[in-house]
């Protein structure tokens, strides 16, 4: 069969507009993810602006959120693109988002048919899967980690469509950052790029005129960079950075 053309809507993202949990679905309360504390009211999620930034603290329910919003967009749950698989997870054992999609329902205007789910943990098994499918061969392992990452974005992330990314700063120095802020420009600039993306981040967290939500055991809720957890850790960090960590390793 052909590949899908690629089809441009004439509507500004965001596409994807709302995302929420019918609890008719959930099949066992007990199970992860439906255990986590952000699923025990009522979940959902609104997408106001072209790019929403999530914060939070590590088993929070980032990336399973990210993952089930993937799910529904149709990546694998390794990341990608549509159609592409470039794990083998015949032999998981682990729950992911995908088993939170099979429970969320989503509101799109319209549904876009691009797109790309990046996961910084498997960036490595795509890049390996797009350096052996594609004709002409982008040859992404090739460069260093950072480097990899940034060829990638640029390679990948200029059409429309939505774009989910999953702690991109993990192989970025903050100079690489504050490339990766101007590609999330050039796409914002464009009208035509949806980003929903979680970090740790505070540099990419202060992304002007991104809805930056705060995730916590008490649900989601808008939040200025400046009150994260995040920032003020590396606040207080870089006002002393020695009294600082040792304090911090004498805890």
């Amino acid at each position: 069969m052909g590949r899908r053309r690629h089809r441009t809507i004439n509507l500004p993202a965001p596409y994807l507009k709302r995302v929420w949990l019918d609890r008719s679905l959930v099949p066992d309360w007990e199970a992860y993810p439906f255990c986590l504390p952000i699923f025990r009211d009522e979940f959902d999620l609104s997408f106001e602006s072209a790019i929403t930034i999530i914060a939070g603290e590590n088993g929070t329910g980032k990336s399973t959120i990210l993952e089930g919003i993937a799910a529904l967009a149709g990546f694998d749950n390794a990341g990608g693109g549509k159609g592409y698989r470039p794990v083998d997870h015949s032999g998981a054992i682990e729950s992911t988002g995908e088993d939170l999609s099979a429970a969320l329902r989503a509101g799109w205007l319209p549904k876009v048919n691009y797109g790309w789910f990046f996961r910084a943990e498997t960036f490595f098994s795509v890049a390996r899967y797009l350096d052996q499918t594609s004709e002409a061969p982008p040859d992404y392992l090739s460069y260093s980690h950072a480097e990899g990452f940034l060829y990638f974005f640029e390679e990948r992330c200029q059409r429309q469509g939505i774009f989910i990314f999953d702690e991109p700063e993990s192989a970025l120095s903050p100079s690489r950052q504050i490339e990766f802020l101007k590609l999330m420009r050039r796409m914002d600039e464009t009208g035509q790029c949806q980003i929903i993306m979680a970090t740790h981040s505070p540099i990419l967290m202060a992304y002007p005129n991104a809805t930056l939500l705060r995730l916590s055991k008490y649900g989601l809720e808008p939040v200025n960079v400046k009150d994260t957890d995040h920032y003020r850790v590396m606040r207080e960090f870089c006002d002393d950075p020695h009294g600082f960590v040792e304090a911090a390793i004498e805890e």
